[in-house]
C-alpha cells in the first residue's frame, strides 16, 4: 500500500458507499478537493458532512493514522484546517497543533477487492513484461486509448519544445538562428548532438548564407569549423576545402572547435560526422533562409524531399578524408532520418512557433503533419505493437514513446488513463 495509491482513491473517490468515521458518525464527501504535490496537507478546499455537521478545510491522507505524529503534523500550524484525517488502517488517536483531533476515515474496509487486485496487478506485473498493463492494454477501449493518446502527442512535443525555447532565449528571439542551430543538433544525432551544436554557434549562419549556392565553400566552412580540416592532406577533394577555409578563417577571425569533441566510435559509418557534416552542408546550401523555406512548406513529402540530403560526391567512398572506402555508393540520408528530423527538430520548432504568436494554425499544422508521417520503428514501438496496441503514424509513434518513457518506466500508472481504466474494471 502507498500513499500515491490512497491518493488516487481519495481523488476519484472509488470507494464503496456508507462510509462512516472510527467513531461511527456518518461521512459524506461534497467535495474530494484538490491534490496539493507542495508542502501542506494532501487536499486543499474539500467538503464534507461528518454526522450532521458540513465542514470545509483541507484533508490528510495517510497510510496509518500514527504517520500523522511520525511527519510531525502535530508540531504544525499548517495542519490545524485538516477537518478529515483519512487512512488505511486506523492504529491510534492523533491530535492536531491547536490541541483537537480530527475525525478520522479508515478506508481499509470501503475499498472494494477488485480494486486493490489490479492495483496490485500493475504495481507487480509479470516477470519479463516490459511494462506494467502489457498483457491488458489491447482490452482497453479504443475510444479511451485513442484520446489518452492524442494529448500524448501534445505532451510530447511540449516535451521536445524545452530545447527549442533554450535556443531561442540563447538567439534572443531570432527565429532563423533558432532554427539554424536546432537542425545542427539533430544532426548529429544522440552521439554528435552537442558537438554539432557548437559548430553552428561557432560560425553564424548569416557567413554560410553568402555562399547558399556554393556546395562546396559551404562545406568548407563547416567543415574547418569542426575542426576536420588538417594541414595536409593526399586527396584532391580535402584540399580545396582546406584552400577555401584558410582565407575566409582569417578573413572572418574565426575560430574552429575542438576536433576531439567528434565521436566516431561504434557509430554506423554513414552517420560518421564527417557525412553528416557533408550532408548538412547541403541543406544549407540549398536556401537563403532556411526557416522561411520551412514555414512556407505544408506538404509532408515536399517535408521529406528536403531533408532527404546528400553528401558531395566524394563522400561516395570515403567515410573519412583520405581513407578509401571498401565499396562506393552515394550517402543520402534516407527517408528514415529525414522524418526524424521533422520530428524532432521542425515540428517542435513549428509548434512553439505558433504558440509563441498565439497562431492556433501552426501548432495544428505541426500536430497534422505528425499525423503524416508514417510510425518509427524501435524496439519500444515494436513493444506495444506486440501488446496488440496499433500504430498508424509518427503521432501514434511519439505517444507511445511519452507514455513509456513518461509514465511507464517510472511506474505512473496512477496518472495514466488507461492505467485509471484497469483499475476500476472489476
Amino acid at each position: 500500500m502507498t500513499e500515491a495509491f490512497l491518493h488516487y482513491i481519495w481523488q476519484y473517490q472509488m470507494l464503496d458507499g456508507g462510509l462512516t468515521t472510527t467513531d461511527g458518525q456518518p461521512v459524506v464527501v461534497l467535495k474530494a478537493g484538490e491534490l496539493n504535490k507542495d508542502a501542506g496537507p494532501d487536499f486543499f478546499n474539500a467538503r464534507v458532512r461528518i454526522g450532521q455537521v458540513e465542514w470545509a478545510g483541507n484533508v490528510e491522507v495517510h497510510i496509518r493514522t500514527t504517520d500523522w505524529h511520525c511527519h510531525r503534523h502535530d508540531m504544525d500550524a499548517a495542519y490545524n484546517n485538516v477537518v478529515l484525517h483519512v487512512v488505511y488502517e486506523h492504529d491510534g488517536e492523533i491530535f492536531r497543533q491547536d490541541g483537537q483531533s480530527p475525525a478520522t476515515l479508515e478506508i481499509k474496509r470501503f475499498l472494494h477487492p477488485a480494486l486493490v487486485a489490479n492495483y496490485e496487478a500493475l504495481t507487480t506485473p509479470p516477470a519479463g513484461n516490459p511494462f506494467p498493463c502489457f498483457s491488458k492494454v489491447a482490452a482497453v477501449p479504443q475510444f479511451l486509448l485513442s484520446s489518452w493518446l492524442e494529448r500524448l502527442t501534445v505532451e510530447r512535443i511540449e516535451a521536445k519544445a524545452e530545447t527549442v525555447h533554450r535556443m531561442l532565449d540563447e538567439s534572443k528571439g531570432n527565429w532563423s538562428q533558432t532554427c539554424y542551430w536546432l537542425m545542427a543538433r539533430y544532426f548529429g544525432g544522440k552521439v554528435n548532438a552537442l558537438a554539432f551544436e557548437l559548430l553552428a554557434k561557432s560560425l553564424d549562419q548569416k557567413i554560410l548564407a553568402r555562399w547558399n549556392n556554393d556546395r562546396v565553400r559551404v562545406e568548407a566552412l563547416l567543415m574547418g569549423q569542426a575542426g576536420l580540416l588538417d594541414p595536409y592532406f593526399e586527396d584532391e577533394y580535402p584540399r580545396r576545402l582546406q584552400s577555401d577555409y584558410e582565407p575566409l578563417r582569417t578573413a572572418l577571425r574565426l575560430s574552429p572547435i575542438d576536433r576531439h569533441l567528434w565521436k566516431f566510435h561504434r557509430l554506423r559509418p554513414s552517420n560518421f560526422p564527417t557525412i553528416r557534416i557533408s550532408q548538412f552542408a547541403d541543406l544549407l546550401s540549398s536556401s537563403t533562409n532556411l526557416f522561411s523555406t520551412l514555414l512556407d512548406i505544408t506538404d509532408v513529402k515536399e517535408l521529406e524531399r528536403l531533408f532527404n540530403r546528400s553528401a558531395a560526391p566524394y563522400w561516395d567512398n570515403h567515410y573519412q578524408f583520405d581513407r578509401l572506402a571498401g565499396r562506393s555508393s552515394a550517402k543520402h540520408m534516407g527517408r528514415m532520418q529525414a522524418d526524424l528530423l521533422i520530428i524532432n527538430a521542425w515540428l517542435p520548432l513549428l509548434f512553439v512557433y505558433g504558440a509563441e504568436h498565439g497562431s492556433q494554425h501552426y501548432k495544428d499544422q505541426a500536430l497534422h503533419l505528425l499525423g503524416q508521417l508514417p510510425p518509427e520503428d524501435n524496439a519500444v514501438i515494436r513493444q506495444w505493437q506486440q501488446a496488440g496496441v496499433g500504430v498508424s503514424s509518427a503521432a501514434d509513434s511519439q505517444a507511445l514513446l511519452q507514455l513509456y518513457n513518461n509514465y511507464c518506466s517510472s511506474r505512473r500508472c496512477l496518472e495514466c488513463r488507461v492505467g485509471y481504466h484497469l483499475l476500476k474494471s472489476k
